[in-house]
């Protein structure tokens, strides 16, 4: 009988950081999810290092990996409890390519688990990014017509002072027209 790995959603996404405007995965969750000590899964990817262009997958700096850390509490104390060296991060596209240098099948399930979150979220992305271009139309098109309305309101508000004033005239009009004396 096939045994399947099911991880929850909420797992995989927790493990998705933005590092350099990308969605990523550290070498060490994607190993855990894939049941291989981190060493073993970067030893395969050295092995195939012409499947993982930059695009792909690349190591972070030493002040990303701080940052990361203390973002996500890692560190323990102890001797052996932390890496020695900065950690790799794949991209969507690279961990689609790990699957085809680790010939598992919890590697296989995991990355199928995996690409298709990574495609919900780029949907739900989509999804919203129309609804916000929507928003910023709206707007616009509000500024818009108050520009116009406020134009409308002026011109109104001087045909009513106008108005009044024929109607209640304030200052003693002169007598338009020709005096004409009678003898």
């Amino acid at each position: 009988m096939k045994k399947t790995i099911a991880l929850a959603d909420e797992t995989v996404i927790s493990k998705i950081y933005f590092i350099r405007s990308k969605k990523v995965m550290l070498d060490r969750d994607l190993a855990e999810m894939y049941s291989v000590e981190t060493k073993r899964l970067n030893e395969q990817v050295r092995r195939n290092l012409k499947r993982f262009p930059p695009d792909f997958m690349f190591q972070l700096t030493e002040e990303e990996s701080n940052s990361l850390r203390s973002q996500i509490a890692t560190l323990e104390k102890g001797q052996g409890k932390h890496t020695k060296y900065l950690p790799y991060v794949f991209t969507e596209q690279g961990v689609a390519m790990l699957s085809s240098v680790l010939n598992s099948e919890t590697a296989i399930e995991v990355n199928i688990q995996i690409i298709r979150i990574f495609t919900r979220m780029r949907e739900i992305l989509l999804t919203h990014k129309d609804v916000l271009i929507k928003l910023e139309q709206l707007e616009k098109n509000m500024v818009i017509q108050n520009e116009i309305t406020k134009k409308h309101e002026n011109e109104i508000q001087v045909i009513f002072k106008a108005l009044k004033q024929l109607l209640n005239p304030t200052v003693p009009r002169k007598k338009i027209g020709y005096n004409v004396k009678e003898d």
